[in-house]
């Protein structure tokens, strides 16, 4: 699945938001529309696994077969997020939202839980 851009968008300019109405638009166009949760929640899993043969092939000890096809991290990290946004969607969660909650979550339940790093003078 690939997501694509309006012709005057780029990349970086696509919100979570932006993502979830364009993959919205592109289930909404099949009479099945989404999957119940545990079939997103299989299918979310499934591509989990794709992203760590790919992660043990480029950076663990065990590389893939000569018989096995390429493919890449960045492209199986993809299919995760598409996955997981698609997952989100069949459950009507804002991910936007969701996540400028979390952060606040993070920011101040993790705010001393790492050492910083030190901030130049200047």
């Amino acid at each position: 699945m690939v997501l694509v851009l309006p012709q005057n968008s780029q990349m970086n300019d696509l919100t979570l938001k932006a993502a979830q109405r364009q993959l919205d638009d592109y289930i909404s166009r099949f009479k099945i529309g989404y999957f119940p949760p545990l079939s997103q929640l299989a299918r979310l899993t499934e591509e989990v696994g794709e992203l760590a043969r790919e992660v043990m092939d480029s950076y663990g000890e065990k590389p893939k077969k000569a018989s096995e096809p390429l493919s890449n991290v960045a492209e199986e990290l993809t299919d995760v997020l598409i996955n997981l946004i698609i997952f989100a969607n069949s459950l009507e969660i804002d991910l936007q939202a969701q996540f400028q909650k979390n952060m606040e979550k993070f920011e101040s339940r993790d705010a001393m839980r790492f050492e910083r790093i030190e901030q130049s003078e200047g």
